[in-house]
């Protein structure tokens, strides 16, 4: 709103009016605005939340041995996340710009979503929340109307990368016209475009419609795999609040260098226009994520809940596809893949003894965080373990600060992989 304000203000002569036309000024003030609000808001969310005894679920400590002494604290403090998200991209960005449109409805659709499950926890005294199927419906949801709106939309268009050679050497240029194309970039490959629609030249004359059916549904995919992941992954104080804010940095770089023609080609990736709108996006969500962890951080004053984990996840799924680097999600997301991958087989692997009757389990618990700081204690009597190791225990601060080094460590080699290949 604001951007459109200054924008007639421009117009008139106004001296200064002209710094909201930057990117740049728009985006240091969103981040700093999303921690104002974070740290404002969320000191009388919190007191409003204790008032109201919205607080962790009671569950069986059989089930859940590290929940029973976090008993008390506030609980749906992804709404805090939300509105810092909200108000700082409402007031400095371009609610005209598609791209900015998409991750508006992503933010609103799974918070909603997060809020229904938290409300059924937390009100209706349900400690499963929402049923499942009804979570990967709406999710199922969001990826058909993410993937369609991008296949449909005409402002949702990119210059191709294009390598020369000339005197020997390799030069990267862009194609003088714009494209609707279902390119990705795909790391660690010299010819790093990946056309969905080489998947599906079977299908002939159709095979680019084919192609667009096909990037549909790898859009619904991820945006459900990424918000499970970071959904399993806040299970200790601050642990997905930092994961997600060194996702998030490693994603506005990749739009900024997206959207900017020159470092597009000297990393040779795809030139998206539109898509600089994005970093005003996620540098409010980085923000947003920096402020909460405020009150997050060991010992939590406030969880986030569904309400924050499964939002957060779903805007980095939709962020990282519209800017064509979803498959730079498994570097980028590794400790989501490993939250999942580690539940998933977890399961499995029970299940295979159960038909044998034994109980067999890989981890001491999962998601595989909980595995760290599982004592001997806490194990089953009557279950084999695969991995029983580290014999140490480690405090959740420890476990927390030592995931974020790892989020560094893969985001950094997400970037990276753009030129090594």
């Amino acid at each position: 709103m604001l951007y459109y304000l200054f924008d007639i203000l421009n117009r008139v002569g106004l001296p200064g009016a002209r710094m909201f036309g930057y990117v740049s000024f728009r985006a240091l003030m969103a981040i700093i605005l999303s921690v104002l609000i974070s740290l404002v808001f969320g000191e009388h969310f919190i007191k409003r939340m204790k008032r109201m005894n919205v607080t962790e679920v009671q569950r069986d400590e059989s089930i859940d041995p590290f929940n029973t002494k976090k008993l008390g604290v506030p609980t749906m403090g992804g709404i805090i996340i939300i509105v810092a998200i909200l108000v700082p991209c409402l007031l400095l960005g371009k609610l005209h710009n598609v791209y900015m449109i998409l991750m508006l409805i992503t933010t609103i659709w799974l918070g909603v979503l997060g809020f229904a499950d938290d409300y059924i926890k937390v009100f209706r005294k349900n400690k499963d929340g929402l049923h499942g199927k009804f979570k990967v419906i709406a999710q199922v949801g969001l990826g058909f109307i993410v993937g369609l709106t991008l296949y449909l939309s005409p402002d949702v268009v990119l210059k191709q990368n294009v390598e020369t050679h000339k005197n020997g050497q390799t030069h990267v240029v862009h194609m003088e016209s714009v494209e609707k194309s279902t390119k990705s970039t795909i790391p660690f490959f010299k010819n790093n475009n990946l056309d969905y629609a080489d998947f599906t030249a079977f299908l002939g004359e159709y095979a680019q419609t084919g192609g667009w059916i096909l990037f549909v549904l790898v859009t619904i995919f991820v945006v459900t795999a990424v918000s499970n992941g970071a959904n399993l992954n806040d299970g200790m104080d601050g642990m997905a609040t930092g994961n997600s804010a060194i996702i998030g940095v490693a994603l506005g770089i990749l739009a900024y260098v997206s959207s900017h023609i020159e470092f597009a080609s000297y990393l040779n990736i795809m030139y998206i226009p539109g898509t600089e709108e994005l970093v005003v996006f996620i540098c409010a969500f980085v923000g947003a994520l920096v402020g909460f962890l405020w009150y997050n951080a060991y010992p939590a004053q406030v969880f986030m809940g569904d309400t924050g984990s499964l939002t957060i996840g779903g805007i980095i799924a939709v962020f990282a596809i519209i800017i064509r680097k979803e498959l730079l999600i498994p570097i980028l997301c590794g400790i989501f893949l490993v939250e999942n991958l580690s539940v998933m087989l977890q399961v499995q692997y029970f299940k295979i003894g159960k038909k044998k009757g034994v109980r067999q389990r890989i981890f001491k618990r999962t998601p595989i965080h909980d595995h760290f700081r599982t004592t001997a204690s806490q194990l089953e009597t009557n279950c084999t373990y695969l991995i029983t190791g580290p014999k140490r225990v480690f405090h959740e601060s420890k476990i927390t600060i030592r995931f974020w080094i790892v989020s560094i460590l893969l985001a950094v080699i997400a970037i990276i992989t753009l030129k090594i290949r």
